[in-house]
């Protein structure tokens, strides 16, 4: 087997041992006789999976216990609309910071079901900075304030977390879930897709405080109410197994590394060496603000266009794959999520710095 270094945005590398584990595992699990992907989601055997992931991600994560953790389906995007259906409650109004183009989409889901206040936009700036704390404009009457704490396309992250006082505040986590500890009880709510930090596509994480269930609006589908999913353990429905046993397997490789604070080491370094290497070329260089780079998406620019399509050729052939830049943006982005390895990125550097000493 031929290993590359995949540095693509989600779907997203996955840790070698994560894999080689569900390949042994893949025909017959543990002795059962069946496939995961053959259980029932209501059989002893899937349930001691399911509940062993739960808490696993509760003990990395610090979860405390007056939030519920949700295995859920229909990615980030859903969750754009099940936030205000959910948290909105008797209020009529949301407050959104504006950084990205996932804050855009969830800005533009939102408006379908209340009055959105942009607390912050740094879209005049495109996007290459986060607001400070005093920039935000907040309103003490908000449901929730919403953000973005690490925008995908942009390769724009906070260096802080929003002091929103009384008002819940909520993540979209999905690009930066697990790549560092973080203050749960700072948050009302905390979603992420699975794709990127936590296993394969098909599986959503929701971290929801117990105070704000019950408020699901009663237009809203069963299926997006989060008080349904808690009472019923996640499984309403058949929920993704395959996916849920997978995000498992991870939740125990990163803590078989020592946990986030040993997993948030290695990320800076590999941050701050791909960076440092941009810094110091004359050919690539990263649009967004110093204070706000991203320790997961790492955008870059060559400074003639014109080689682009020779420096994607030249690092496929070297084993570096999905280095092309979103199409909304274009230029490179590389994306070095916590299973890509430290010699992953020392390999895209070495090819970067003999792509620039021959063109």
């Amino acid at each position: 087997m031929a290993r590359k270094f995949n540095f693509s945005a989600g779907p997203a590398m996955l840790p070698t041992a994560v894999i080689e584990r569900a390949q042994r595992e893949l025909p017959d699990w543990q002795g059962s006789g069946m496939s995961v992907m053959e259980m029932s989601h209501r059989g002893k055997e899937f349930m001691s999976i399911a509940e062993r992931a739960e808490r696993t991600l509760r003990e990395i994560m610090a979860i405390p216990d007056h939030y519920k953790v949700l295995f859920l389906q229909g990615g980030a995007s859903s969750q754009f609309a099940m936030v205000p259906l959910n948290l909105l409650g008797a209020r009529t109004s949301a407050d959104y910071l504006n950084t990205g183009m996932w804050s855009k989409k969830a800005i533009a889901e939102a408006k379908r079901f209340c009055q959105v206040n942009i607390a912050a936009d740094t879209s005049e700036d495109g996007f290459t900075r986060v607001p400070s704390q005093e920039e935000l404009s907040l309103n003490p009457d908000a449901a929730y304030v919403h953000y973005t704490p690490n925008e995908t396309i942009g390769g724009v992250e906070f260096d802080y977390i929003p002091d929103t006082g009384d008002v819940p505040l909520v993540a979209d986590m999905s690009s930066t879930i697990l790549s560092r500890p973080i203050d749960v009880s700072r948050f009302g709510l905390i979603y992420a897709g699975a794709q990127k930090n936590i296993g394969p596509a098909g599986l959503t994480i929701v971290i929801v405080r117990e105070d704000l269930l019950g408020r699901c609006a009663e237009m809203a589908p069963t299926m997006f109410n989060y008080q349904v999913h808690a009472d019923s353990g996640s499984m309403y429905n058949t929920p993704p197994t395959y996916s849920w046993y997978m995000a498992g397997l991870v939740f125990e490789w990163i803590k078989e590394q020592g946990g986030l604070s040993a997993i948030a080491e290695v990320n800076r370094r590999k941050a701050e060496k791909l960076y440092a290497a941009i810094d110091r070329s004359s050919l690539y260089a990263n649009p967004v603000d110093k204070n706000a780079r991203s320790w997961m998406n790492v955008p870059f620019t060559l400074a003639d266009p014109a080689l682009d399509a020779a420096f994607l050729q030249g690092a496929a052939e070297r084993g570096l794959l999905t280095l092309k830049g979103h199409r909304s943006v274009g230029g490179m982005r590389a994306s070095i999520y916590n299973a890509m390895p430290e010699e992953g990125v020392d390999a895209l550097i070495a090819y970067m710095e003999d792509f620039e000493r021959s063109h």
